[in-house]
């Protein structure tokens, strides 16, 4: 299986990177310091801290992997000046089932610092609409099985 690609600005890989840098390093240590720390409470069976902290542990272990993963396999830059088809890193307006959305085409891990819907280009709507231009119309299934129909509005440069 190939790696998917996903579109990130730089600002948003350099977050993204302070935070994995601190899971590593910071979020470990205090995660095995509270874990020792409930451990040397007695019985394991019924120590709810422990427990607790193994399970905050599994999930910032998650979080690490895949940031990792999401890094590694970034194309990190400035929005495409190019505006004349669908790429990522550019914010789309489109007519989905009658509806207009405007939505910025990248991770979803940027959703946080942007005041726009985010859209990976690897999901059904993304996939759909990637290298058309405006004015050309498409279709996709979605997850739930719905077909729907999409026109292509507006495409311009991200400015956030």
């Amino acid at each position: 299986m190939a790696a998917e690609t996903t579109w990130l600005s730089q600002e948003t890989f350099d977050r993204l990177s302070k935070e994995l840098e601190y899971l590593k390093t910071t979020g470990r240590t205090e995660i095995a310091e509270r874990i020792e720390t409930a451990r040397s409470e007695g019985d394991l069976r019924e120590n709810g801290g422990y427990h607790a902290a193994r399970e905050e542990q599994s999930k910032m272990e998650g979080r690490i992997q895949e940031l990792t993963y999401l890094l590694e396999h970034a194309e990190i830059g400035e929005s495409d000046t190019d505006t004349s088809q669908v790429a990522p890193g550019l914010v789309i307006t489109a007519k989905v089932n009658d509806k207009e959305k405007r939505f910025l085409l990248g991770s979803r891990e940027a959703a946080n610092f942007v005041d726009v819907d985010v859209y990976p280009e690897s999901a059904p709507l993304g996939s759909a609409i990637m290298g058309l231009a405006a004015g050309d119309k498409t279709s996709y299934l979605a997850p739930n099985g719905k077909e729907f129909q999409v026109e292509i509005l507006k495409i311009e440069s991200f400015n956030g």
